[in-house]
């Protein structure tokens, strides 16, 4: 398996490869429970604690009180004077590479220091409420701590609820048919207390050989419920500051948070109360039914070329509709802008996950695995853009891009399509104005979807060559 997911690589260079694009699963983000990984960077997405103690889930719920059994041993070590032992612990447990949440562009991270390690354990020494009863939200410590925000709090419940989610990942890998790679990992044993190093199956980055373990979705949020800019810009600004004073500084509030216990505990409360309102971040929201009319219509009334920065707003428009009126049969890759031939040209690129009929057609017969979108608002298309995409075709992606513009080609680039298609095997769709607006309306009837349209294009592309 590894010589075959080394092939595709050789054979093309993905954007932002995710680990079943490497190995050739065809599945979308909607139809799996947990985030699906990239290979070379975070998702931009954290685990916020407060997901599982709300959850109807007795499973959740019981790792949520595992999560936070394991961090308040830490201030039973305190008392046992054993600091150094918490410390190690507390660092260690500071940094989970292996789910590779976050921000990183590399999916590596770095540990907290001993000075912040030392500050975290400070709290069950200088606040006696702490020290007796521990935390209910590990997340509180954002409200003491300095430095310590949603990465760290993520990392934390990675690290202590590691067991679960190797068998998590176990068993999402078996139901999908990832493959699974003898691994060696450190885990946190919930009894003992203790860092162990266990021997288990895991995927792994075909490259790095490092582990990979997946997330469920249902935990995950772009900030957490209980963060520090809620609570300072939110509550403590309008319940503790008088009516003229000015805006806090975050290391003040922290400062004011640890003297005033019993306030803190109110937000939490709040927080707690309005449990309905918190609810877990999905990697993709497309946008309301009323923003695609609204973005058509701007569309349609913007002149072609560049008056008025009139090329940056099409873009900009078509981007945010095109990754709505597709999914989910395409995943949003990525966004990118290119130049060539002194001209820069606006992409929009997808995975193909194959999850539709034309689509499987294209990556078997195309060897599509990912699909170009190229935006050009020209009054006309000319020979010259047709043979951009098809130069930029050759370096990364298989053999169909789709060039998104304003009107119907002329009869003699359409041609220039189908030559193509018959030297080279290039498939190159167009879509316009008129077909944007169409994909729009069928994403307001929902009786079809809005990609029925991009099949629609390629099978008149299909009829209209040679046979």
């Amino acid at each position: 398996m590894d010589i075959f997911c080394k092939n595709i690589r050789r054979k093309m260079v993905l954007l932002r490869p995710r680990l079943n694009d490497c190995y050739n699963i065809p599945i979308t983000q909607e139809e799996v429970d947990f985030a699906i990984p990239f290979l070379d960077e975070d998702i931009p997405l954290y685990v916020d604690p407060f997901l599982l103690w709300k959850s109807p889930s007795q499973q959740d719920t019981s790792l949520h009180l595992t999560l936070t059994n394991c961090f308040n041993h830490l201030g039973y070590l305190l008392k046992k004077d054993q600091e150094t032992k918490a410390k190690e612990i507390l660092i260690k447990s500071s940094e989970c590479n292996e789910v590779g949440l976050g921000n990183s562009k590399t999916r590596i991270g770095k540990p907290i220091g001993e000075h912040a390690a030392k500050e975290i354990l400070t709290l069950y020494e200088s606040i006696p409420q702490i020290r007796d009863s521990g935390f209910i939200h590990v997340e509180e410590i954002q409200l003491y701590v300095k430095g310590i925000s949603k990465d760290r709090i993520s990392d934390f419940a990675c690290t202590f609820l590691k067991s679960f989610l190797i068998d998590f990942t176990i068993d999402q890998c078996n139901k999908f048919k990832i493959p699974l790679e003898k691994s060696i990992i450190e885990v946190y044993n919930s009894q003992t207390y203790k860092f162990v190093k266990e021997t288990t199956l895991l995927p792994q980055n075909p490259e790095t050989k490092k582990p990979i373990i997946l997330v469920p979705k249902r935990w995950l949020r772009r900030i957490p419920w209980i963060n520090l800019e809620d609570y300072a810009f939110g509550y403590y600004t309008k319940e503790i500051l008088k009516k003229d004073d000015a805006r806090p500084e975050l290391n003040s509030v922290l400062t004011f948070n640890r003297q005033n216990y019993d306030i803190v505990q109110t937000y939490l409360k709040i927080k707690e109360s309005q449990i309905k309102d918190c609810k877990n971040d999905p990697l993709f929201t497309p946008i309301p039914i009323l923003s695609t009319k609204r973005k058509i219509e701007s569309i349609l009334k913007l002149p072609s070329g560049k008056t008025g920065n009139a090329d940056k707003k099409y873009e900009d428009f078509v981007c945010q509709l095109m990754t709505s009126l597709v999914y989910p049969q395409l995943d949003f890759a990525q966004e990118q802008s290119r130049t060539e031939s002194g001209s820069l040209i606006r992409d929009l690129i997808f995975y193909n996950n194959r999850s539709y009929d034309f689509l499987k057609d294209i990556y078997d017969k195309y060897d599509s695995r990912q699909i170009v979108f190229e935006l050009k608002n020209v009054k006309e298309l000319e020979r010259d853009h047709i043979n951009q995409l098809n130069r930029y075709m050759k370096e990364q992606f298989g053999q169909v891009g789709i060039i998104v513009t304003r009107n119907p080609p002329p009869k003699n680039i359409f041609t220039n399509t189908i030559d193509l298609w018959s030297g080279q095997r290039r498939c190159i769709l167009i879509l316009t104005d008129n077909d944007l607006k169409l994909m729009c309306e069928i994403y307001e009837g929902k009786q079809r979807k809005p990609i029925d349209v991009i099949k629609k294009k390629y099978i008149e592309f299909t009829r209209a060559c040679p046979s």
